[in-house]
């Protein structure tokens, strides 16, 4: 039982009884901003009894409390308020923004915006506003080219940074507001490790520019050998989808001519790319593959930052069938609780096992109809993609930490990457054969959870003794990677992705995942994609001759977790999954890439979308690979 220091009534409930004048009002801090979190969130309700009044203090410090005892008086001068005022009042300290993004080309959203937006290299912004020409019809009115000159020289080419001015709407547009313009300056030079145009600095920028309400207009100047989908990616996982804080309710229904329905404003933001030229590019490949990439980078944030209350594995699975029941070219196979015990999922089963949800495997295959096929498209062979969604990791009866636990919903952010790139991929009608295995499982704790000493049978066949409960991941890809190289004849590619070990970030750090191949080639593949997508990747030591006595067991053929963890404890993890392949699958030059992104998945307790575009880049979809 976690004891409370005295004084920090932050999370405590506290009634009672004072003689207090009658009148009924909410009362909130004057100074929020002054204020920490759970005091700007305090509302203190009065309401009237027979002969006392009862004070319900929520959320609230000692000083505030001491602060409204010694200015009651005062307080109570404030109008008198309905219980209606009261409600309505309280629901709009937790008000919530819908925001929507959109990428058509046209450009009537212009005359509509509050706020535009310019990003770019320094160097090809400096080219953008020496075409003064161009300014009515880029930004619908005509901003004095020395505010935008001065903007400019105020910001640096060496460092990702930004500079805003409010600047009148003067020129021949409709007269409109005072205008929020902001220059967005990215690097003219990065080293080789990352996005030419520093794509993680660009969802930074963006998010700490977009200000206020209303439309914003966001131009984004692009050099002409750069595809769309990876920065249409990274401007969207600025704008986070799920949010479940308490939104502000109208009035019950039918008073002052409300209809009881839940008020929920909505910010547009719309993005218009620019060639080195500075004009529009319109080009409907390259649009719709920014469009579906940012779609897909959404749909794995959304998933990753859902609650597991929420997005149980049975949710997980129903947003499948959600995403494709009305796609003629996707099917879904389901392998569910006891079912996998029968077939042989030893791995995904024994890690489900103590949840109150079962585990699932789904099987999804994307069919590419014939006529977007040509003849060398239908010589490619399919690529399996492998997502480890553990929709929630307790580390089962090896117990996480109290600080530990927290965040790891996030652990089936593999899944839900490479569900979003396979959803993408499916809407762009990519060219070539795909199948996606999810492994959806809880890592909970109950009677009939896995037990450290267990000794389980794997879809390979091969016994495992687990000497770690939280080393779950690696058993349920496993299954997987198993099931792929056995039964997919048609496949020579087999990728998995997992947040699957903490030792990723010592490896590779928070932007880059951690990749490991039995291909030297395939490893290279892998790093370009990378490169091209902005889902930055890095090899791995890979010496499984090595490493894999690490693994050793007297009574199994392997344990699940290291014997020593400062001996490349990442490469180990992966070395753990490829010895489940199937040994025809190696004979006939199969290709397997294992990608750990346990940090790039995440970043301020938010999912990122990784994934989606490194997909979208290995499978080869139309206009994300290269510009049309």
């Amino acid at each position: 039982m976690n004891s409370k220091p005295a004084g920090d009534l932050r999370s405590a409930t506290v009634a009672t009884r004072i003689r207090l004048p009658p009148p009924l009002l909410i009362f909130e801090p004057s100074t929020p901003n002054s204020s920490p979190p759970y005091q700007k969130k305090a509302a203190l309700i009065f309401y009237r009894t027979t002969t006392t009044t009862t004070m319900m203090i929520t959320a609230i410090s000692s000083a505030t409390m001491m602060l409204l005892l010694l200015s009651r008086a005062s307080a109570f001068t404030k109008p008198t308020a309905s219980l209606h005022q009261i409600r309505h009042q309280s629901s709009q300290l937790f008000a919530s923004t819908t925001t929507n993004i959109s990428f058509d080309p046209s450009i009537d959203v212009r005359e509509k915006a509050t706020s535009t937006l310019v990003i770019g290299r320094h160097s090809t912004l400096k080219s953008l506003i020496e075409q003064q020409d161009s300014y009515v019809s880029l930004f619908g009115f005509r901003p004095h080219p020395d505010i935008l000159s001065s903007m400019h020289e105020s910001i640096s080419g060496n460092q990702a940074t930004s500079s805003h001015v409010i600047v009148p709407t003067v020129g021949p547009a409709i007269p409109r507001p005072p205008h929020r313009l902001t220059l967005c300056s990215l690097r003219n030079k990065v080293t080789r490790h990352n996005h030419p145009l520093s794509l993680h600095s660009m969802t930074d920028l963006v998010k700490s520019s977009v200000k206020g309400k209303g439309p914003v207009r966001i131009m984004v100047c692009v050099e002409d050998e750069y595809p769309l989908g990876p920065i249409a990616g990274a401007i969207s996982r600025a704008f986070p989808v799920f949010n479940r804080k308490t939104k502000s309710k109208k009035a019950d229904a039918g008073e002052d001519g409300d209809n009881g329905e839940e008020e929920e404003e909505e910010r547009m933001i719309h993005v218009t790319f620019l060639d080195s030229k500075g004009r529009v590019v319109k080009n409907e490949v390259e649009i719709n593959a920014a469009r579906e990439a940012a779609e897909g980078v959404r749909l794995a944030c959304r998933l990753v930052d859902t609650h597991p209350e929420e997005l149980t594995s049975t949710a997980f699975a129903q947003e499948c069938h959600d995403l494709f029941d009305e796609d003629d070219t996707v099917t879904i196979e389901e392998i569910v609780g006891e079912g996998l015990k029968e077939k042989g999922y030893g791995g995904i089963y024994n890690v489900g096992k103590g949840a109150t949800e079962p585990p699932r495997l789904v099987i999804m295959t994307y069919t590419p109809p014939k006529d977007v096929l040509t003849e060398e498209d239908e010589e490619q062979s399919a690529i399996t993609l492998v997502g480890k969604g553990i929709v929630y990791d307790t580390g089962g009866l090896a117990i996480k930490s109290r600080v530990g636990m927290c965040g790891m919903k996030h652990d089936m952010g593999g899944a839900a990457g490479v569900l979003g790139g396979f959803a993408a991929a499916v809407r762009l009608r990519t060219p070539r054969k795909i199948r996606l295995m999810l492994c959806l499982a809880e890592n909970a704790i109950g009677p009939e959870s896995v037990r450290n000493d267990d000794i389980i049978t794997q879809y390979s066949g091969k016994t495992v003794e687990i000497n770690n409960s939280d080393a779950e991941g690696r058993l349920v890809l496993s299954d997987a990677v198993a099931h792929a190289t056995q039964h997919f004849d048609d496949s020579d590619l087999v990728v998995d992705m997992a947040t699957l070990t903490g030792a990723q970030l010592v490896s590779t750090g928070k932007t880059h995942a951690a990749i490991l191949t039995n291909k030297e080639e395939l490893e290279h593949t892998a790093v370009k994609a990378g490169l091209v997508s902005g889902d930055l990747c890095y090899p791995l030591l890979y010496a499984p001759e090595l490493l894999n006595k690490e693994f050793n067991s007297k009574v199994a053929d392997m344990k699940n977790s290291v014997k020593d963890r400062s001996n490349a404890q990442c490469s180990c993890a992966g070395h753990f999954i490829e010895s489940h392949i199937d040994s025809k699958y190696i004979e006939r030059d199969g290709g397997w890439l294992h990608v750990d992104m346990a940090g790039p998945g995440s970043k301020a307790e938010r999912g990122t979308g990784y994934g989606v575009g490194l997909v979208l880049s290995l499978v080869g979809s139309p206009g994300f690979s290269s510009r049309s």
